[in-house]
């Protein structure tokens, strides 16, 4: 197993090499698991090659391009540390516990310019895209769900993530219908955009 496993990620590091400076082709390859989440716009960390219109469908579809990006698997978004929220959701009416780092920290792991003037372009897989604010996904402590009720979130469901803050504990949010707290939250996330 540990052979296969050296194989892969020898073969994606030459893959890598290809499209990235050495430096970089190794922290692509010490990815294991496909990206979920990629990071575009002003990042300095980058761990992946420019967009590809073949290899990056769903970004070319919706009209997306860039020339450098920071990929986060599974485990990469797992390795950051983590809160809890438990906001009330507008699919139920029920609060549910959802876990995952702070959108913020999985930014400056990206190594993002996060001045306070900054904007996110949150992006779901369907093309659903909201804008916040650096400011107010510190202000809403706004998190990257990798999990909802103590289990990993599928695709196909509300995941497998989510960037989603606490608007029961929001005051100007929890005042506000329920089916209206959420239009900055999309779910199925799998791109940023850090706008400066």
């Amino acid at each position: 197993m540990q052979k296969r496993q050296f194989l892969g990620r020898a073969a994606l590091a030459g893959m890598a090499a290809a499209t990235l400076p050495a430096s970089q082709a190794v922290a692509a390859a010490n990815n294991a698991g496909p990206a979920l989440l990629t990071v575009t716009g002003a990042v300095g960390k980058v761990n992946r090659g420019r967009f590809d219109p073949v290899r990056d469908q769903m970004m070319h579809k919706q009209k997306l391009s860039f020339d450098k990006a920071h990929a986060f698997d599974f485990a990469a978004l797992a390795a950051l540390p983590a809160i809890t929220i438990e906001p009330t959701l507008e699919y139920d009416g029920k609060p549910h516990t959802l876990r995952g780092p702070l959108l913020l920290d999985v930014m400056k792991a990206a190594g993002a310019s996060l001045g306070e003037g900054g904007k996110l372009v949150l992006r779901a897989v369907d093309g659903y895209a909201a804008t916040v604010s650096v400011a107010q996904a510190r202000a809403q402590r706004t998190i990257v769900a990798t999990h909802l009720d103590g289990a990993a979130m599928a695709l196909g469901g509300l995941g497998p993530l989510w960037a989603i803050y606490d608007a029961d504990k929001v005051p100007e949010m929890a005042a506000k219908p329920l089916a209206e707290r959420f239009a900055s939250c999309p779910w199925a996330l799998y791109h940023i955009e850090v706008q400066i």
